[in-house]
């Protein structure tokens, strides 16, 4: 087993530890619009914390299954999206989606995750296909999402509606960072080849 496979493997079990652990009193740790200024780790916690049980064990299979999906994303990469995204959606809740009181869910930063995976893969002409089938499905979804609503069978099984906003920002902030490091890969790359 490599460094890169160790460190992705003890990865994983730490974040899936947290999600537990802050499933221990979540009235303290979700998304509440009236105590983020007072409270602001919720800014970040607000996304490993989840409705109910159910709705942590699905989220937390679905992220398991991530780096097997796609071995060649790196845990950096990873750690930087679990630590960006839950801020960035929350942040983006906060100042411009004023309805939004209540949240709890890792959905919006998996789907973020699943979007950032596929593109890195569509640099990989192996896993080219893979990528742009996954790409596509995150595309129909969002797009059954906006036009139809969310997935009632989803919502009866997790206990709670689903909050399709954040699988959208998910997305979209990953569709920004990803364009972000291609804009900065080029320019190491020019920068690189001048010397």
């Amino acid at each position: 087993m490599s460094v890169e496979q160790r460190n992705k493997i003890c990865f994983i079990a730490a974040s899936v530890l947290l999600a537990a652990m802050l499933q221990i009193k979540p009235e303290w740790f979700i998304y509440s619009k009236f105590e983020m200024i007072s409270q602001p780790w919720r800014f970040f916690t607000a996304h490993w914390v989840h409705v109910g049980w159910m709705h942590y064990f699905l989220n937390m299979i679905a992220f398991v299954c991530l780096p097997f999906i796609f071995p060649k994303i790196k845990t950096s990469i990873l750690l930087i999206l679990v630590i960006l995204l839950p801020l960035l959606i929350s942040l983006i809740f906060y100042c411009f989606y004023p309805n939004i009181e209540l949240y709890a869910g890792f959905s919006g930063v998996l789907h973020g995750l699943y979007c950032m995976a596929a593109l890195i893969s569509l640099t990989d002409h192996k896993e080219r296909g893979f990528a742009v089938l996954i790409l596509f499905g995150l595309m129909i979804k969002l797009l059954w999402e906006a036009i139809v609503g969310e997935l009632s069978a989803t919502a009866r099984l997790i206990g709670s509606p689903v909050l399709i906003e954040a699988h959208q920002l998910g997305v979209g902030i990953s569709l920004v960072l990803f364009i972000i490091l291609m804009i900065y890969k080029k320019k190491k790359l020019k920068v690189d080849f001048l010397k």
